[in-house]
This record gives C-alpha cells, structure tokens and sequence, in this order.
C-alpha cells in the first residue's frame, strides 16, 4: 500500500510541476482549438482508468480542449490503481490528462474529486485540498436553477445488485475479454482510418443479465436518492451512460472512458445533458437531457 501511495503520489507531483509550469503548459490538438469552446456550468466525468490500456485518453483530451468548464467534478476510478497493481502502464497521454486536470484547477475551475473502488486510497484525504483538487466522499452539486444533485461513485450500491457469485466472477472475466476484444478493433479502426466505436457498449446493450444487473443498480441508486430527500443522484461505476426520472428523482449516470466516451452535463442555461464525444467530428453529441423547470424534470431524448 505504501508503494501505491508513492506511485500515485509520483505521477501527481509530476503532472503538478509540468502544470505549473507555464511554458510546458498543456496544449490543445489543433483540430480542437481552433474551434470556440463549449462552456459549461459543470461538467461530471467518471472512470477514465487512467493506468489502464483501455482508457481513451485521447478523445478525453479532445473534450477537455474543446470544453470552458466552470465546475469539474471527478466522480471516481481516475486513476486505475487495480491495473497499476499488475502492470505499472503510463503512457503519455495519460500523463496529459492529468496535467490537463491539474491545470484547469490552477486556473480557476473549481475541481471536486469523489474517489470510487479503483481509486480507493484517495478516499483516505477526504475534506482535505490535494493537488488543487477538493476531496470528498460524496458531494452536493446546486444547480443553476436551485436543484441537488448528489454526486457519489456508486460502488457502494454493488452490495444490492446482486446476481450471484458465480455469475458475478464469470461476468467480470467475460469483460475483460470483452474490453480486449475492444481495444484490438479500435486499433484496426483506427488503421483504417474510421472513428471510435464501442462494441463493449454494443454487445452489454443486448444481453439480457447485463440489462437485468443494471436495472438493479440503477434502482438502488434512485432508492438511495429518494432517502436523501435530493433531486437527483449523479454516479458512474457501471460503465453504462444514463440520463432518466425515476420516482422524482434524477438519475445521471455519467458512464465512462474505457468504452463510451460520455459525460454529464449542466449548460450555462441550467440544463441537464448526458453527451458523448464523438472523434469523427471532434464534438459532443446530445443522447438526452432533462431541463428542470421548477420543480418538475421534463426529460427530451435526442
């Protein structure tokens, strides 16, 4: 554990100094900044896994150039401190996206880090400011037009999605050849000349025990938010990108950067948008979104 904290502690001062510096500050990919900036009010990105060989950390960059961000709320699994157990695996640009991060927060956008189940040992500095970043275990969020969002992981839910031992271990294995299958066609694509595209994200969508594991979490999410007495609940965890009403509340499952490339959303105009970004045109695209007019969510799907 002690070796972890260093690693981590490491590639966190190191991105620091790089940030700090203004003449190695981080610079956007041509494409993206000669295009105006989108701004938002906040924006909520989950489970990069960074350390990971299937983190996207390209495309993350590419938004994050392209994006004005008032506040940024790091809503877990960062950094993928499971996968850096078994293969220390930095590359480059996972290092710019941690500079990138760092340097929004040196230059003034608020940044809330929730830590999540791969990122676990950073929970242990919660209500502490580290490396420009607030930490907390959870986090509420007011919106423009007065409504609370809470902000957690959601891995604190897995203990009431429950489809079996067995099946949970065989599911877990079947995704990570899943991933790797891929990973393997998005280097084909990518020789090819074609954009990102997620099969992960194709084939989960069409078996019936991942749809049914996810119907459960998001319950559990909803339930969780009704006894908070919150407006909605913003989450990450499943890889599994969601905007929708349930019982009153909001549920934001703002997905991931392993396979769906999407983030959550409050515009300037105080509406709520599930986007995902898209490599071929280097821009968002709306999946949904909720505009909140007074007291009662209206949902509008693209």
């Amino acid at each position: 554990m002690l070796a972890l904290n260093t690693l981590i502690s490491s590639l966190f001062e190191s991105a620091n100094s790089v940030a700090t510096s203004a003449s190695t500050a981080v610079k956007p990919s041509p494409p993206s900044h000669l295009r105006p900036k989108t701004a938002y009010n906040a924006i909520w990105i989950s489970d990069l896994h960074l350390g990971s060989k299937d983190c996207k950390a390209e495309l993350l960059l590419d938004f994050l150039n392209s994006s004005d961000i008032k506040l940024l709320y790091l809503v877990g699994d960062i950094i993928d401190v499971w996968a850096l157990k078994k293969q220390v695996f930095w590359p480059d640009s996972h290092n710019r996206v941690l500079q990138k991060l760092l340097s929004l927060a040196k230059a003034g956008t608020k940044v809330v880090y929730v830590p999540g189940n791969h990122d676990e040992l950073v929970k242990q500095y919660h209500g502490f400011h580290l490396w420009d970043f607030s930490v907390e275990r959870e986090y509420v969020h007011t919106t423009k037009l007065g409504q609370r969002l809470l902000i957690v992981h959601g891995d604190q839910f897995d203990s009431q999605v429950s489809v079996g031992a067995s099946l949970t271990k065989l599911g877990d294995k079947l995704y990570d050849v899943l991933l790797l299958l891929n990973r393997q066609l998005h280097l084909i694509r990518q020789r090819l000349g074609y954009p990102y595209w997620s099969l992960a994200s194709y084939i989960k969508q069409r078996v019936g025990k991942a749809q049914h594991a996810i119907g459960l979490y998001r319950q559990a999410v909803v339930r969780f938010g009704v006894e908070r007495g919150v407006d909605g609940v913003v989450c990450g965890h499943i890889h599994q990108p969601e905007l929708s009403l349930h019982q009153g509340v909001i549920y934001a499952n703002d997905g991931d950067w392993v396979e769906n490339c999407t983030v959550f959303a409050e515009s300037c105009s105080g509406e709520l948008q599930l986007l995902r970004w898209d490599e071929a045109s280097r821009a968002t695209e709306l999946i949904s979104s909720v505009m909140l007019s007074g007291q009662r969510p209206q949902r509008q799907v693209a």
